[in-house]
């Protein structure tokens, strides 16, 4: 059974923080400029919240907030679900599911950030593996082994 960690070490090992002060215009061009939905906004060198497209979406544009004028720690989503290196795909698709989130940090027993997993990490981890499990049972089946 594939683990979190098994995924994280599929992936590039950025990770990309912003400091909880930033305004929400900061914060969006970081986004852009890496191209992420999400970022995990800190303080001191502790996740104190997490700031993703839906926070803009739902409390700078809906509510006509001026980005450049509202500070991160002001509308980010401050209730951080996280998960471990030992989670399996499985439960971290079910709390993503259940939860109706697109992002999750990834942290050690003391709260190290290891880094952030996606819903978008997960499909491609899980389908790049079922097109192994593929190739190999299509080759046992034409005695290609």
């Amino acid at each position: 059974m594939a683990s979190v960690s098994d995924l994280l070490r599929s992936k590039r090992p950025v990770l990309h923080t912003i400091p909880s002060h930033v305004t929400v215009l900061d914060a969006t061009r970081v986004m852009n400029d890496h191209k992420i939905g999400a970022v995990i906004v800190t303080r001191d060198d502790r996740i104190v919240g997490i700031f993703t497209e839906r926070d803009v979406l739902h409390r700078i544009v809906a509510e006509e907030r001026p980005p450049r004028r509202v500070k991160v720690e002001d509308v980010m989503t401050s209730d951080v679900m996280c998960c471990f290196p030992e989670s399996s795909l499985e439960e971290v698709r079910g709390v993503m599911k259940n939860r109706r989130i697109r992002h999750l940090p990834v942290v050690e027993q003391g709260g190290k950030v290891l880094g952030m997993i996606s819903i978008g990490d997960l499909n491609a981890y899980e389908s790049s593996d079922l097109e192994m499990t593929i190739h190999n049972l299509h080759d046992y089946i034409y005695g290609r082994v």
